[in-house]
């Protein structure tokens, strides 16, 4: 296995950026925002041939932690595992951040299995800051953008427009670019709360992006924009918890990696940190129904995050319950903890009033105070499957703008909007991700395809095909074609996976080669539960799918095997507990991916479409404009017989396959 070591030949800190002529420069991607969406795209831009610039407020904040200090989880962690198949960085630095690694949901299947684990947060911002700057071809700039540069694209097209750059702020000047990417996180237009305070900002101390790139995009480009929120709970100085009240958990003995390019962590197991839990108080419940007429934010009818809700929110929707409260370490040198469950916007006085009604928290001290976030979003319907504003030739949106929650969901659009925009930069045809192939492709999907009307969140139930997108074989589904077809996969990589993949295709044929009756397994296997009442053959793949067989057994029964395949043990054994439902998934598969080969004509008015579907099916069909047939046919309110016309009628007008659009399915 090849281990990539990780340097740090440059930070940020040390390094001056000279940016005194940058806008007499052409780029062939501008990325706007340094979070977790920002710094992925660069990164992707980059790995696909173009000339990329970033453009961040703080130079110093790239990579930032802006809330829980964590990575992964059931269905995030998924996505960081692709994302790191296709070459991204987030990955590798959780690996060299982490400071207490787990697999989340371990009592199931591992198809839901969630790798997570708990960061250091100035080590994964030194990663991702010196990472940008080992990249070629990136240039880095701190400055505030106050506007999108952009021509009509075609006279007989009102509405349609075409972005060659951005306008600075504070007479900044211009930079011209082919593409922008917009991933400006919780900083359009964004606004904090505390108590009935309100600053503008998109983070404490940070100042939110200028108004007129929101101006812009609803009032000039027309793009539907609504409103979402979010929050962030206070941090409080570690050594003022009783953890003898709290619960320890203790990380997994040992720490896997994310990325597949790694063997182990940066962190070796004895040096992880443990988290506590604690739990919420009936004293909790009263602090809050004390406090809420000096709390605006909860009084808003903005949406929050369902799924990381406020401790406001939770105690009003479910009074009369306990709530967990996880108490995170920051870092392995930091003095602070992280109450993962107490996200909080009431007055500084009266947080600290509900912190210490909790056990182990009676003398706590906070550092700093919980806030909540207001910002703009626009609607993702208006988008293509490969993140460009449909309507805006170059524009491409990523990360909280497109109306997600949480980091990773952010960086895997960010990679993907950098793809594309890199591609269309260099005159390549766009791409789109699958929903059979990737969680990258059911974000994305659910995104354009369904709209939020919350911010979205990850989560494993959320793919039909899981048993095949596991976080084990994310290499296997993503590099080679990263390689080979987008371009955005480094030759090392490719190796390595190409050698992975010829590997375990070994292995499994060797396993199939041995063929033995019940019976003669039990003889082989001594203790094993296989029931000789099975009239069939078994070959080895069917045989290691029985929980009791591993690997190891198999290649001490049969000395052809032994110390061949052991590399790949795990892996070999997932994969034999999966192969049969895999094989039944497989035609649904096909038949999907049928679906979505079909391609929708962009200059579709299905207001005045010639075939029989209903007002309310045109309507939604006009507002979403859905690129494919597979696409459509999920929409809310579309009936199977609306997917019937269309199919024909598309047919009948000889559009199928005449798209430009490469489809990676």
């Amino acid at each position: 296995m090849l281990v990539r070591r990780l340097r740090f030949p440059k930070t940020l800190s040390t390094c001056s950026i000279q940016a005194s002529d940058i806008h007499t420069q052409h780029y062939d991607v501008i990325v706007v925002g340094g979070g977790h969406a920002g710094t992925e795209a660069v990164a992707a831009a980059s790995r696909v041939g173009a000339k990329t610039l970033l453009i961040t407020q703080k130079i110093q904040t790239i990579g930032a932690l802006s809330c829980n200090p964590s990575l992964g989880g059931v269905g995030k962690g998924h996505l960081v595992k692709e994302i790191d198949a296709l070459d991204g960085v987030m990955g590798r630095a959780g690996d060299w951040a982490g400071v207490h690694f787990s697999i989340l949901n371990r009592s199931k299947g591992p198809a839901v299995w969630g790798p997570r684990t708990q960061l250091d947060r100035q080590r994964y911002k030194d990663f991702i800051q010196s990472e940008l700057l080992s990249t070629p071809r990136v240039t880095i700039l701190e400055g505030s953008v106050q506007d999108l540069l952009f021509t009509t694209a075609d006279p007989e097209k009102p509405g349609r427009h075409k972005v060659y750059g951005i306008r600075l702020a504070h007479g900044g000047g211009e930079i011209h670019s082919c593409s922008v990417v917009l991933t400006t996180g919780t900083f359009l237009s964004g606004a904090l709360f505390i108590g009935q305070n309100t600053s503008p900002g998109g983070r404490m101390a940070d100042p939110p992006s200028c108004a007129g790139l929101s101006h812009t995009l609803k009032e000039v480009l027309g793009l539907k924009v609504g409103r979402l929120r979010t929050g962030t709970p206070p941090r409080i100085i570690k050594d003022t918890i009783d953890f003898s009240l709290t619960l320890i958990r203790l990380p997994d003995p040992s720490p896997t990696p994310f990325s597949f390019m790694n063997t182990h962590t940066h962190c070796k197991p004895e040096e992880q940190l443990p988290c506590y839990l604690t739990y919420t108080t009936p004293g909790v419940e009263r602090v809050v129904k004390e406090s809420s007429h000096h709390n605006s934010h909860i009084q808003q009818d903005t949406k929050g995050p369902r799924y990381c809700p406020s401790i406001e929110s939770k105690v009003l929707r479910f009074p009369g319950r306990q709530h967990q409260v996880w108490l995170e370490p920051e870092g392995l040198t930091s003095d602070l903890m992280y109450p993962q469950g107490l996200s909080m916007t009431m007055p500084p006085e009266k947080q600290l009033c509900l912190i210490r009604e909790i056990p182990g928290l009676q003398r706590a001290k906070i550092c700093t105070p919980g806030y909540g976030v207001q910002y703009d979003f626009v609607c993702p319907t208006q988008l293509f499957p490969w993140l460009q504003v449909k309507s805006t030739q170059g524009l491409f949106l990523a990360g909280q703008i497109n109306g997600t929650t949480g980091y990773e969901e952010a960086a895997a659009q960010g990679l993907w909007a950098g793809v594309n925009a890199g591609r269309t930069s260099l005159s390549k045809p766009p791409v789109s991700l699958s929903r059979t192939q990737s969680y990258i492709g059911v974000l994305i999907d659910d995104l354009i395809g369904r709209g939020v009307t919350e911010p979205y969140r990850m989560f494993t139930s959320r793919a039909e095909f899981r048993t095949a997108l596991r976080p084990d074989n994310a290499d296997l589904r993503l590099t080679l074609r990263g390689f080979e077809e987008l371009g955005c996969v480094s030759e090392q990589r490719y190796n390595e996976a190409l050698r992975v993949q010829v590997s375990l295709n070994d292995a499994l044929s060797a396993l199939k080669s041995i063929h033995l009756s019940a019976s003669r397994w039990k003889d082989k296997l001594g203790d094993v539960n296989i029931s000789e009442t099975k009239s069939s053959i078994l070959n080895g793949v069917e045989v290691l799918q029985y929980k009791d067989v591993s690997l190891q057994m198999l290649a001490s029964a049969f000395p052809e095997l032994a110390g061949l395949y052991l590399e790949f043990s795990e892996r070999l054994k997932v994969e034999a507990i999966y192969r049969p439902h895999c094989e039944k998934q497989r035609k649904e598969i096909e038949r999907m991916q049928a679906e979505e080969s079909l391609y929708l004509p962009e200059d579709i008015d299905y207001l005045t479409l010639p075939v029989s579907l209903s007002q309310e099916v045109r309507e939604i069909l006009d507002s979403v404009r859905p690129s494919t047939l597979g696409a459509a046919a999920r929409l809310s309110g579309i009936t199977p017989a609306a997917i019937v016309h269309l199919f024909n009628y598309v047919h009948r007008n000889k559009h199928r396959n005449h798209s430009k659009i490469v489809g990676v399915s």
